[in-house]
């Protein structure tokens, strides 16, 4: 057997990369852009199997009562098969050499990493500015069944110091005929939403409701004159209080969890959003003003896969949060529906939230629903009760092949807590392919951008709320 030469091994090594790299394609291996010539990658086999379905996520408490409960009987479709075990290999890039150990033996050449795809294009729309559009899509909804809130009685609260800017973290107690009905906290535009209807009580006969508003041993009560439509065309009414206190703070608190969808369906799209989330958080890290920024991380998958959730507590390393992010890959679900109300449980009730004067947001990735069939479940709709009630807002994000009942569901979360509803854009009617500016949701007058640009915009104008000076165009 003749021995080969050193150019002769480095085309073997070549060849012998691509195809690992063929055989990986849309495995469960999250693929990391590289951002220069010192990289590292790890394909190894994927040997995590199912685990036990999932033990029960916990009976629904009291306030989840609340909530009109609906089973859905889920349309199955085909199971997502998880991909063969790929061969073990390393790959070592370090200043344009590459090292590849197989069966104990190292060899080196020269291999180019993959070209960075098209960035994600985004559209967003803003049901609670758009009110009266928003309020036709919900009479018009003909989808699957959800967890219904009547919204249509909106009372938009706000709370202003003595100069005039808006209250971070305030508290707003709603009281009617002496007894509490309903709590939460200011955003960073200093406005809370108080929608009687989606309480689900006996509130007929109840013509006012005492508002008390507090924050910092300063407090301040009124009477909020109920609309009824026999007096009035708009069920949407505005009102401001003010507390005599200074808000402008000089350094800003932002807590930003991204709540994810690791199933199989997101493998095409996976890669693609950890890139744009690291673009992300290194451009927040680096706005204007310095905020204190921390960064925290649910991903999901459904009952039966491999885990439901896994949570990575908030840090202020976004080199630390890169690399966890980095560990996050698509495998499992089958079914379309997720478990999507046992992660939303987490975001919101199972990391340290700074609350107080931070800003708090959850940027939500999915492309499916909630499963709404399991018992002992807990609920989408209960769950952005309590993401209002501490001062979290919700934006989620649909994946390609979002279905109506999905989106309805994601406009339900935005709306509620006052975040926006974004949704992936692409170049053709199917919405799916290429990155461009079509959709097929329900959505009309919207903007479309890169989704990167997208998400920091929304970001600034949170922090701009509190101080504009400390956030500027970037």
């Amino acid at each position: 057997m003749s021995t080969l030469n050193v150019k002769q091994r480095g085309l073997v090594l070549f060849i012998l990369v691509m195809l690992l790299a063929g055989c990986s394609f849309g495995s469960a291996a999250p693929q990391k852009e590289a951002e220069s010539e010192k990289a590292e990658v790890v394909i190894e086999s994927d040997t995590a199997l199912a685990g036990e379905p999932a033990a029960p996520a916990g009976l629904v408490t009291a306030d989840e009562a609340r909530s009109e409960t609906i089973t859905l009987a889920a349309t199955p479709s085909p199971a997502v098969e998880s991909p063969a075990p790929a061969m073990m290999a390393t790959v070592i890039m370090r200043e344009g050499e590459a090292e590849m150990a197989t069966s104990g033996e190292t060899t080196a050449s020269t291999i180019a990493m993959p070209q960075q795809t098209s960035p994600l294009r985004a559209g967003e729309v803003d049901d609670n500015a758009q009110w009266d559009d928003y309020l036709l899509y919900r009479r018009n909804y003909q989808g699957l069944p959800v967890h219904d809130r009547d919204v249509s009685e909106r009372y938009v609260i706000e709370v202003k110091d003595g100069q005039g800017h808006p209250v971070l973290g305030a508290t707003v107690r709603v009281l009617a005929n002496g007894q509490d009905i309903y709590e939460a906290r200011t955003y960073a535009n200093g406005q809370v939403l108080f929608h009687p209807l989606a309480l689900n009580l006996p509130l007929d006969q109840v013509d006012r409701f005492q508002v008390e508003v507090e924050k910092d041993n300063l407090s301040e009560e009124f009477t909020l004159s109920r609309i009824h439509s026999q007096v009035s065309t708009s069920l949407s009414e505005h009102w401001t209080v003010t507390l005599d206190t200074r808000t402008q703070a000089d350094r800003l608190n932002l807590d930003v969890l991204f709540l994810v969808d690791a199933t199989g369906s997101m493998a095409d799209e996976i890669a693609k959003i950890q890139s744009t989330i690291f673009d992300v958080s290194a451009r927040i890290d680096s706005l204007p003003g310095q905020p204190e920024v921390r960064y925290g991380m649910v991903t999901y998958r459904d009952r039966g896969d491999a885990f439901v959730t896994q949570t990575y507590e908030f840090t202020p390393d976004v080199q630390e949060f890169s690399q966890k992010l980095s560990g996050v890959y698509a495998d499992g679900g089958g079914d379309t529906p997720e478990s999507l109300n046992e992660a939303l449980h987490e975001a919101v009730n199972g990391v340290e939230w700074r609350g107080g004067e931070t800003v708090q947001l959850i940027f939500l990735v999915a492309d499916a629903p909630p499963h709404l069939d399991y018992p002992q479940d807990y609920d989408y709709a209960v769950e952005m009760d309590n993401a209002a009630r501490r001062g979290i807002k919700i934006f989620p994000i649909a994946s390609s092949g979002l279905d109506d009942q999905g989106e309805y569901v994601f406009r339900q979360l935005a709306q509620y807590t006052q975040g926006r509803f974004i949704f992936l854009t692409y170049a053709g009617p199917t919405n799916g392919g290429a990155p461009g500016d079509e959709t097929t949701h329900h959505v009309d007058d919207y903007s479309v951008e890169n989704l990167d640009d997208l998400l920091v915009r929304l970001v600034q104008e949170e922090l701009a709320y509190q101080n504009p000076r400390l956030v500027q165009a970037q």
